[in-house]
């Protein structure tokens, strides 16, 4: 046991070892002795409705027992009574005799009038003499010819079959009738008792709010349904027909819902007659599924919380050791920049302490190794630093503007206003790039200025070869936002040069600032001209070209810098995006983070003005 042990925690870390033990000690017994619960409750629970059902069963069972075995004495009484023989064996020459002796026989009457369970009694009869009247009825040749008609007059055992009636409005009725036949030996007429159950009181004797029946007979269809839509049906639940007494209790899922079901079989009294009756629930196997799932849930939650408590506690506990580590690893790479640190008063904390006043120690004597290396260092960067300026102050500024100035004024004097406003906007131009030669950020209100110049600059070259727009939207603040200078004059060169290379006049640069929302805000800037455009290959070609470095290129060499430059300066996701359509021009989108240019900006001006210090 031992060794199993330490071999466990040999292989694994804090983090798996403490999740291990919880999954070993409480998640595993919790979840096993959960399953056990879970199955033996919903056995219980099955049990139960299975045996409420099964109850429910016998309670129709009986009802129908009841009422089917009062009606068959019934139907003896009236075989054997005397009065209603003479009545179906007389010959009558006209109806009044018939009236008259059928009048006068109230049995059958009374019969119907003080029983609820019986809907109706007929008495049909093919004796030539007799018409309709009262229960007494002629068999016409559609009587004669059903099946239960036949069937009553070739036997003298009783039977039970379903009959159907419609009323003037088309509803059709379902009854359970007695059938069998009134032998009549003094005449050679049949006569056939048909005793037909009231559906009403069946139904108000069996109807139960919690549990649906379904009653057929034999292998007909169902006569009885506490659901009145589905009278005349086959059985839902599956019935061998040929057992002499069928019993089925269980589930069945009918029609997507999942049904307790029990069904059983009642030999009718002195009848070859087998009423089966099925009761269904469908409730409760919902209520099992809902107390299941409320289990479910209690041991869900009985592993979560202490799950969580563990989590948390193994999540902060790892996390001070991996913090202590990482100094550690740190500090034998003699990395002694250690910015972090662990709080509280335990055996981690105190050893984190130890390697930190280390740590402190390493660095004081690395710092005073390397002095002498640093104070050489900064003698050679400040010596390459005044160089530089040596350089730069060459050429003043200040000459070229006024030199400028100066031979504007002639122009303007020679009433030359043409030349006087290229000079003008040569100057502004030139004062742009000068002043921002050597600065990291400029407004994007100033670039777009510069831009607008540069392209009057170009007007006065080409003339009518083309027009151009600068479109913001309003919901932006060029002046407020920080953008790398000389950013926009390369791309929009490019167009001019190369986008509207064969157009001699109808030329149009369209440059629009926006936000392009998605995953992060964007801002947009588009340089777009109404040129040829370029097929899909040179499309690819240019755009891997501005991606790739090639020190031997000597095309699209601005568009690549321009594309590294807002790599390097915002990250590699950002860039310049290249759209053309053969025929109709070409649009380049230079992509910038909209919420970081000028946290950007600032960072890389500090990071400058320190490195100077």
């Amino acid at each position: 046991m031992k060794k199993i042990i330490f071999h466990f925690k040999k292989l694994t870390n804090i983090r798996q070892q403490l999740y291990t033990i919880y999954f070993a000690a409480l998640f595993l017994p919790i979840m096993i002795i959960g399953i056990f619960l879970l199955m033996n409750t919903y056995t219980l629970l099955a049990n139960y409705h299975r045996d409420l059902l099964e109850s429910d069963n016998l309670r129709v069972k009986n009802i129908l027992f009841e009422i089917t075995t009062q009606v068959y004495n019934i139907s003896e009484n009236l075989i054997f009574d005397e009065k209603v023989k003479e009545v179906l064996s007389t010959d009558y020459g006209q109806r009044a005799s018939l009236i008259q002796k059928a009048g006068n026989l109230t049995v059958v009457d009374n019969y119907g009038q003080n029983y609820a369970e019986i809907e109706s009694i007929e008495i049909y009869t093919d004796n030539p003499t007799f018409t309709d009247y009262k229960q007494f009825c002629q068999a016409g040749e559609e009587i004669q010819h059903s099946g239960w008609y036949q069937k009553a007059v070739t036997q003298s055992s009783v039977f039970w079959v379903p009959m159907t009636t419609t009323d003037k409005y088309g509803n059709e009725y379902w009854n359970l009738s007695l059938v069998r036949r009134l032998p009549l030996p003094d005449a050679e007429y049949n006569a056939v008792l048909v005793i037909k159950l009231s559906d009403n009181y069946l139904r108000t004797r069996i109807n139960s709010q919690e549990y649906a029946a379904m009653v057929s007979v034999n292998e007909g269809e169902v006569f009885f349904n506490t659901d009145r839509s589905e009278y005349g049906i086959k059985q839902k639940v599956p019935i061998d027909y040929t057992e002499n007494y069928y019993q089925y209790t269980g589930t069945k899922k009918i029609n997507g819902v999942t049904y307790f079901v029990d069904v059983s079989t009642l030999n009718l009294y002195q009848s070859d007659s087998r009423l089966y009756i099925c009761t269904m629930n469908d409730q409760g196997y919902i209520s099992i599924k809902r107390i299941l799932t409320i289990c479910v849930l209690i041991l869900a939650v009985a592993i979560l919380i202490p799950g969580i408590i563990i989590h948390y506690f193994t999540e902060y506990f790892t996390s001070r050791v991996l913090i202590l580590r990482k100094a550690m690893h740190q500090a034998s790479n003699e990395d002694y920049d250690i910015h972090s640190f662990i709080q509280g008063q335990d055996e981690i904390s105190e050893a984190f302490s130890d390697l930190e006043i280390m740590v402190r120690n390493i660095k004081k004597k690395d710092a005073e190794m390397y002095e002498a290396r640093i104070n050489k260092a900064e003698l050679l960067n400040e010596q390459q630093v005044m160089e530089f300026k040596m350089l730069a102050s060459q050429i003043n500024p200040h000459f070229l503007y006024n030199t400028l100035e100066t031979i504007r004024m002639k122009a303007f004097k020679a009433n030359d206003r043409e030349v006087a406003r290229a000079i003008k906007l040569l100057g502004k131009s030139m004062r742009y790039v000068l002043e921002n030669t050597g600065t990291s950020f400029t407004t994007l209100s100033k670039e777009l200025e510069h831009i607008k110049v540069y392209l009057d600059i170009q007007k006065l070259r080409f003339t009518d070869k083309f027009d151009s727009v600068i479109e913001v939207t309003k919901d932006m603040d060029p002046g407020k936002l920080l953008i790398l200078p000389l950013l926009l004059q390369p791309v929009v060169e490019n167009a001019i040069l190369h986008g509207l290379e064969e157009k001699e006049r109808g030329g149009f640069i369209h440059i629009s600032v926006g936000k392009q929302e998605g995953e992060e805000e964007l801002l947009c800037i588009g340089i777009a001209d109404n040129g040829n455009g370029m097929t899909e290959e040179d499309l690819a070609c240019l755009q891997r070209t501005i991606e790739e470095k090639d020190m031997s290129r000597n095309k699209s060499i601005g568009l690549y810098n321009i594309n590294q430059r807002i790599k390097l300066t915002y990250g590699y996701k950002y860039g310049v995006r290249i759209y053309s359509v053969l025929g109709e021009g070409t649009r380049v989108c230079l992509l910038l983070p909209m919420n970081r240019m000028n946290e950007t900006a600032e960072a890389l001006q500090k990071t400058r003005e320190e490195f100077k210090k």
